[in-house]
């Protein structure tokens, strides 16, 4: 039998199979030493013998470079190069220069035999894997072989050596080596789809009508109860299965010890709409606005009474307030809703966390106004602060108070998430209290809350559905659904709350006394306990509603545990699931940019549609019945009321914030006005400027 050798040794790949093989068995042949390299002259004869041999009895042999690939190759047809056709020998037989050698078939008479006797398998069936051809582990064979290794078995006189290969690293971030948290150590974990219910369409669950009789505020004081303060939600089981809330408690421990970075990562890639973000908006809070609004049928945006009636009166501007809700999503959104068409009283902290108005780059923030309470620092819990604002916002509104009320209240509880609920019942309560001061009859409010487990959070809700007609526990897609966040959603203000928002205000000096100390006292109840487990409708609905989230919550933070795990996985429905959300809550799929920069001629030719500014030359003069003769067709003309025309009326036209122009007739161009004053993008109107003087009884 004929050999072929490479010229080196180390450079053939044989899996130790094969070699074991031809060690016992010296007919064995074997493809594995097939290998591609560079073209030598030494090669190239040992080609010309090959392809003699080739020809006398094996014409219909194929090439093994189909069976080969370069240990590099990045492209899967990289090897089929064809070759010209001179350099094919017959039976398209190419030339094997290109590879190396160990065993060759040399004998046709000795293959025709074995073919008869059936004592082999087709050359296909000794094909080796493409990792041995691929020479990803031949020379490693080789040598483990030539030291004694044996396949199954271990290296080492006592053949103790290692069995099973060396694991690749799953090392991760700047954990130790070695370091493995329990509940997240990396696997190959895939989730379970069928365990989540993903809905673009949300339902929307409605507390069944309560009919609960107004009290006054003596009764009310009374139902006010100290006790213990509450230090963990462990044991606030009244309103939930035990069962699920020591389920989420237990989940949300498994994160203690993760890094955040992997925390975020991990949420990122499994939230099937974390994709939506904040779209056209500064934050995502912008867009959960959006999401409650459009699955609530636009009631903020678009108000309607009992009788689907619109609140909002003709010529009348939709006013909203936006509280503890810094840098001003929330606000964003409706300002590109209604345009100008709407006002916007905002009340938050001052500092870091302040109304960030400049990034309003969707809605025109002129028609916003900030305002901080006579303490000036925007502090919700200051009672002063609270009835300074319930005046400013009435005195801005007729007397009437705003269309609805937004509250998005929040602060970092990092390290004691599980007793957020705890935490923040102040900051609920005095949201709810601002929004009893300052809605009109039959307004509407939101307010993010958390857990609602305790008796004081869920004695709070009660109290709301005394002074609402509708109410309703609403978690939005784009609120994470990992999280304890929820949001109250209450419809139609009634007419006498007065007692209840005393009583609200009661408990906030309470608890301001409270907080002061380090006393261990508390307000633990503002509805008995009792009376919230008989209004047996109430009951079901707070306890349906907890289970139900908190199911949600235990399958997705199961889920950003297996995401943890294999960093592989990835929420394959994310930019689908973008595009059907933002459609079905009528926001464009856009990216944030900042609005462009226009000159005032361009702004107003776009406004106007081209029309001409000739007529503006013409100064206003007195209308008489003699001028009333010379108008043919009065449809062509409209009448302003102006005053004295000693300084002629001009076009004004708002480029957005203080960039405002006016018209000179004269020159024909738009001249800056230096004026405090601002005014919304694209606004056009036709006015005079006048003097005001303030004195201390001077009429402005």
């Amino acid at each position: 039998m004929n050999k072929f050798k490479s010229l080196s040794d180390s450079s053939t790949s044989e899996s130790e199979e094969d070699y074991g093989k031809r060690k016992t068995n010296p007919s064995y042949e074997s493809w594995s030493g097939l290998k591609r390299t560079h073209s030598t002259d030494e090669e190239e004869s040992h080609a010309d013998l090959f392809v003699k041999m080739a020809n006398a009895g094996t014409a219909n042999f194929k090439s093994p470079n189909k069976y080969s690939e370069r240990r590099f190759s990045t492209d899967d047809t990289e090897d089929e190069i064809s070759e010209p056709t001179s350099k094919k020998s017959k039976g398209d037989f190419k030339n094997p220069a290109k590879y190396i050698e160990r065993e060759l078939l040399t004998d046709q008479t000795d293959s025709d035999s074995e073919e008869k006797s059936g004592s082999t398998k087709p050359v296909v069936d000794n094909m080796p894997s493409m990792d041995i051809l691929n020479g990803s582990y031949g020379v490693g064979m080789k040598m483990m072989a030539r030291m004694g290794y044996k396949t199954g078995k271990g290296l080492g006189k006592n053949e103790q050596g290692r069995v099973n290969i060396v694991e690749a690293s799953k090392q991760r971030g700047r954990r130790g080596l070695g370091l493995t948290i329990a509940g997240l150590e990396p696997s190959d974990i895939v989730w379970d789809a069928s365990q989540e219910k993903i809905s673009i369409k949300e339902e929307v669950c409605w507390m069944p009508d309560l009919d609960l009789k107004s009290l006054k505020l003596s009764q009310l004081c009374k139902w006010m109860a100290e006790g213990k303060k509450i230090e963990t939600i462990a044991g606030e089981t009244e309103f939930c299965d035990p069962d699920i809330l020591k389920k989420v408690i237990a989940y949300k421990s498994v994160f203690d010890n993760l890094e955040p970075e992997e925390m975020r990562k991990a949420r990122t890639r499994s939230n099937p709409f974390e994709t939506i973000r904040g779209g056209i908006f500064l934050n995502r809070a912008a867009m959960k606005m959006a999401n409650i609004d459009a699955m609530f049928d636009f009631m903020f945006t678009d108000p309607k009474d009992v009788y689907g009636k619109s609140t909002v009166g003709e010529n009348e501007l939709l006013y909203f307030a936006d509280v503890c809700a810094g840098p001003g999503g929330f606000s964003e959104y409706v300002l590109w809703r209604k345009k100008w068409e709407c006002k916007g009283f905002g009340f938050t902290l001052k500092g870091q966390n302040d109304f960030k108005l400049e990034d309003f780059f969707a809605g025109p923030p002129e028609t916003f106004e900030p305002y901080y309470g006579e303490d000036g620092d925007g502090d919700i819990y200051s009672p002063r602060n609270l009835k300074s604002f319930q005046k400013f916002v009435r005195s801005n509104t007729e007397g009437k108070g705003v269309h609805f009320m937004m509250a998005d209240g929040g602060f970092s509880v990092e390290g004691r998430e599980n007793e957020q609920e705890i935490l923040s019942k102040r900051l609920y309560l005095c949201q709810f209290l601002c929004a009893l001061l300052i809605l009109r009859k039959g307004g509407h409010f939101v307010c993010k809350l958390f857990d609602l487990f305790t008796a004081f959070s869920v004695g709070l809700v009660y109290l709301m559905c005394m002074a609402f007609e509708k109410i309703c526990i609403f978690k939005p897609n784009t609120s994470r659904p990992a999280n304890s966040e929820r949001y109250i959603i209450c419809k139609w203000l009634k007419e006498d709350i007065k007692d209840i928002a005393d009583y609200m205000f009661e408990v906030n000096e309470k608890l301001g006394k409270y907080s002061s100390t380090t006393s261990d006292a508390d307000i633990v109840e503002v509805v008995p306990l009792e009376v919230l487990k008989e209004n047996e409708e109430f009951y079901d609905y707070i306890v349906t509603s907890n289970d139900k989230l908190g199911t949600n919550q235990i399958i997705h933070l199961d889920k950003i545990r297996v995401f943890a795990q294999n960093t592989n996985l990835h929420e394959e429905k994310q930019s689908d699931i973008r595009k059907e959300c933002l459609a079905l809550w009528k926001v464009p799929d856009k990216a944030r940019s900042a609005p462009p920069r226009c000159e005032p001629g361009i702004a107003y030719k776009q406004l106007m549609q081209g029309e001409n500014l000739s007529y503006i030359n013409n100064s206003p003069g007195p209308l008489t019945p003699n001028l009333l003769k010379k108008l043919d067709r009065i449809f062509d003309y409209h009448c302003v009321v102006c005053g004295e025309t000693k300084i002629p009326p001009s076009l004004f036209i708002g480029l957005g914030k203080s960039n405002i122009y006016q018209y000179d007739p004269n020159s024909s161009k738009w001249l800056k006005l230096e004026l405090v004053l601002e005014l919304p993008a694209n606004t056009l109107f036709y006015g005079e400027l006048i003097q005001e003087l303030k004195g201390e009884n001077a009429v402005v």
